[in-house]
């Protein structure tokens, strides 16, 4: 397959190219720094911003899936990012997008009309960053595309064992974190998986 992939730098974004190419898939990266990601056989990159348009649509010619791993940066680059994205996808035709969100966003089991980060299951003070990937969310279920937003706990560095649980809306009971590696082989998986479909996942050991 040809796949696009957004914040191919990050952590997680890094371990998606590398599962990418090993299987022999074509990747076309855009990144704000070339000199962050090794040139390989089968990985074209793009210098450019998630924040352009052009940009965006540079690297969604002639693929047939996206991977978005892009984070927050402490700004509003996700729900800026993400309308020119969707908008990209419809002019190429593309419909496949599976995005990289944050646990809090998903259902909270003890108060269930309410996510994660509004609830007491949340430890975390700051809900900044929940709040930009809840607007990215939203977008994305406006957006008529077959979209799946992968939504980790705490997130520590760490190679994939494949041994880690996954859950529709909520997060898998007593999770509390799952390595940059598993969360990155899983969110590569959903190009050929269709079970989460318009679903955000929740994922954990």
């Amino acid at each position: 397959m040809r796949i696009g992939i957004l914040g191919a730098t990050g952590r997680v974004g890094k371990k998606v190219v590398e599962y990418a190419l090993q299987d022999g898939h074509r990747v076309t990266a855009l990144v704000r720094d070339p000199g962050k990601i090794e040139p390989r056989a089968g990985l074209a990159i793009i210098e450019g911003s998630a924040l352009s348009k052009e940009d965006v649509g540079r690297v969604l010619q002639k693929t047939e899936a996206v991977i978005s791993a892009l984070n927050t940066d402490g700004t509003t680059t996700l729900s800026a990012s993400t309308p020119l994205i969707i908008e990209a996808m419809h002019e190429v035709g593309i419909k496949r997008l599976i995005t990289i969100g944050t646990a809090g966003i998903l259902q909270s089991r003890t108060d269930p009309h309410l996510l994660r980060y509004e609830s007491s299951e949340s430890k975390r003070r700051s809900t900044r960053a929940a709040e930009e990937h809840r607007r990215m969310y939203e977008q994305l279920q406006a957006s008529g595309l077959d979209w799946t937003i992968v939504c980790p706990t705490y997130l520590p560095d760490g190679e994939a064992i494949g041994n880690y649980r996954t859950e529709r809306d909520v997060l898998p009971e007593g999770g509390s974190q799952i390595s940059v590696g598993d969360t990155a082989e899983f969110a590569y998986g959903q190009i050929a998986d269709s079970r989460y479909l318009r679903a955000r996942v929740g994922i954990a050991y």
